[in-house]
């Protein structure tokens, strides 16, 4: 049986008829699946972001309360209450000097 040209161009184009009817939607399903897919990622993005932002608040808060820790007025004020210490005057401090003898 031999197929003439009329016939190879209508079964052409019956094939490109059905590879778009096949085609297009397996590519709205792809584009589907890809924007949730985005979606989902933007989500954790946003989240992240959040969660660094409270991070850095955290931490600003952290580096405050260092700040007033150790201040020395209240490294002083700590020592002479709670330990009983006092600043040393120029008579109680003796300076130790340790030579190193080597052979």
């Amino acid at each position: 049986m031999k197929i003439n040209s009329g016939e190879k161009s209508k079964r052409s184009q019956l094939v490109m008829m059905f590879a778009a009817a096949v085609g297009i939607p397996l590519l709205f399903a792809l584009y589907e699946v890809k924007a949730h897919d985005f979606k989902v990622e933007e989500e954790n993005v946003i989240a992240l972001e959040r969660k660094q932002s409270e991070l850095v608040e955290d931490n600003k808060q952290l580096i405050e309360e260092i700040s007033v820790l150790s201040a020395s007025e209240r490294i002083e004020r700590l020592a002479e209450n709670e330990l009983g210490m006092h600043k040393a005057s120029t008579d109680e401090i003796v300076r130790v000097e340790i030579k190193d003898e080597q052979k």
